[in-house]
């Protein structure tokens, strides 16, 4: 198959996979590899397809047989990284990323990605995970070319503040969704928001975000050159809303771009960067004592640090619960595999034992694998579930997998790596979450968005307890079906949903905190 060909063919897996043809499209990416089985790049880009549309065995394949035809090249290994994580092997995404880095210390996207890495791993502790996002805060800062003088802040009186917002998601993606109704409901005579798209991916999402605000497209642009840009507009303040996920411009923030620097929405632990003035946090994510987990300093917003704008083509809620007429419960959680992990499955094996007849439903796109399917039955039959009551969905149209919904009685949430906009699109459907808060940011968003809609009660303060409050929830059918017909009046009601009220009281805080570093300034210029 010649290279013209390949590339054709992977083209069209592609847009068959974005056409939900799975079938298809993994048919013919085992066409190329196997008319291409010495061909590393064509091993690469099927690997690369496969894997972002769930077909984990096939992916692991061909990066392995990549890696044994070019051992010196370590694309494969890092793309083994990720499939593994998102299998839930944490251990051997660890030690991987570990030799990884041992090899080329000074890769961005390896560095970026060990960090996040580490957020899903239950193993990892919180001083080792502080400790490395330190480490990659130094790494930043002497590859910035040392520490730099903050930029002076122009005078804020009689003028709106100039917020630039950065991240490669401003798209259907969980930032792009969380943040488009907040830049449109900004006041323009407090805020002038700009928006800095490191990503490639244009959609509705995008559009909104683009009537919304001043929004460039920065993903040509090196850190310095990106870091001069962000001067030329005069930004106060820059929001970073990407930490260390996919497309992260953080560098940028080494080079000191704007006056003020903050995090916000899409990160969940520290940056790592001591230039990073704040982290945008609330009390229910951040109690007494987060401190002790940041370089930066936590400003808790009042009433919570998300705000939820359910998408337009979200179907109506069932009216009822499934339980009703199945005449048992059905459990679910439509989360990232990678989240998965013996102490999870063990917990929810406990509900199904206790619960008789109940049914548990797993979807993300991973579970497109046939092994890793294999593998989740195994370990519930091993725990004491009959293969029948574990039911696996692949990947749909984000619609479709918002009817499906209407299957589930009582979404489960993992831990330590909690739900974050599937949570809410839980809730809006008619489903409550049970979840169990801990101590690391990750662990208490669906607390945070139960704490703001009233149902605190629905977390759990142990394992034992989780259990507990899933049980009880599962035999009071009366609750279930309550909560079902109230819950879109609740959360529309609570400020979860009020994104006018969001967004007054984050532009409160970003001024507040911009007057403050002006003072500070100013305060360390007198004392001179």
């Amino acid at each position: 198959m010649e290279p013209v060909d390949w590339q054709r063919r992977l083209q069209a897996a592609q847009t068959d996979a974005e056409r939900a043809r799975f079938d298809d499209a993994l048919a013919t990416c085992d066409e190329v590899v196997k008319a291409n089985p010495d061909n590393v790049d064509a091993l690469l880009s099927a690997a690369s397809l496969l894997s972002s549309f769930g077909f984990l065995t096939g992916a692991e394949q061909c990066y392995r047989r990549a890696s044994a035809l070019a051992p010196n090249n370590l694309r494969p290994i890092l793309g083994i990284a990720n499939v593994v994580r998102d299998a839930g092997n944490h251990a051997e995404c660890r030690r991987l990323y570990a030799a990884l880095l041992q090899r080329l210390p000074d890769h961005e996207v390896l560095r970026r990605n060990a960090l996040l890495s580490l957020e899903y791993d239950p193993g990892a502790t919180n001083a080792e995970r502080l400790g490395q996002a330190k480490a990659w805060g130094d790494w930043a800062m002497a590859r910035a070319g040392g520490a730099r003088a903050r930029p002076p802040m122009r005078a804020l009186e009689g003028r709106p503040l100039r917020v630039g917002y950065l991240s490669a998601d401003f798209c259907q993606h969980t930032v792009g969704l969380f943040v488009k109704d907040v830049l449109a409901s900004h006041d323009p005579k407090r805020v002038t928001a700009y928006g800095y798209s490191a990503g490639q991916h244009v959609d509705w999402v995008t559009e909104r975000i683009r009537a919304s605000c001043v929004l460039r497209n920065v993903s040509e642009l090196d850190d310095s050159a990106l870091a001069n840009l962000i001067r030329e507009d005069e930004i106060d303040v820059l929001v970073d809303l990407s930490g260390h996920t996919a497309g992260s411009r953080l560098t940028v923030f080494a080079h000191r771009a704007a006056p003020v620097q903050a995090s916000w929405l899409g990160y969940f632990a520290t940056t790592g960067l001591p230039v990073t003035d704040a982290v945008l946090l609330d009390d229910w994510h951040a109690p007494p004592g987060m401190e002790a987990q940041f370089v930066e300093r936590i400003i808790r917003l009042p009433s919570g640090r998300f705000c939820y704008t359910p998408v337009p083509f979200a179907p109506p809620e069932s009216a009822v619960p499934p339980c009703v007429e199945n005449g048992y419960v059905t459990f679910g959680c439509f989360n990232n595999t990678a989240k998965f992990h013996a102490g999870v499955y063990g917990t929810w094996a406990e509900i199904l034992i206790a619960v008789p007849d109940s049914r548990l439903i797993l979807k993300w796109r991973t579970f497109q694998d046939a092994a890793l399917c294999q593998k989740v039955r195994d370990a519930f039959r091993k725990l004491g579930i009959a293969e029948g009551r574990i039911e696996l969905r692949g990947a749909s149209f984000h619609a479709d997998m918002l009817k499906e919904y209407a299957d589930i009685d009582i979404a489960l949430d993992p831990y330590p790596f909690t739900g974050g906009l599937t949570s809410c699109e839980a809730l809006w459907m008619g489903v409550p979450v049970v979840t169990w808060p801990q101590g690391r940011v990750v662990s208490r968003q669906s607390y945070a968005f139960l704490s703001a809609i009233g149902l605190p009660e629905l977390a759990a303060g142990s394992g034992e307890d989780y259990v507990r409050i899933a049980i009880e929830l599962a035999t009071d059918k009366e609750r279930l079906q309550s909560l079902r017909a109230q819950m879109r009046s609740t959360m529309l009601a609570s400020p979860l949903c009020d994104v006018n009220g969001f967004a007054h009281r984050l532009e409160e805080a970003l001024i507040s905190l911009a007057q403050q570093v002006v003072a500070h300034t100013e305060n360390r210029e007198e004392a001179k």
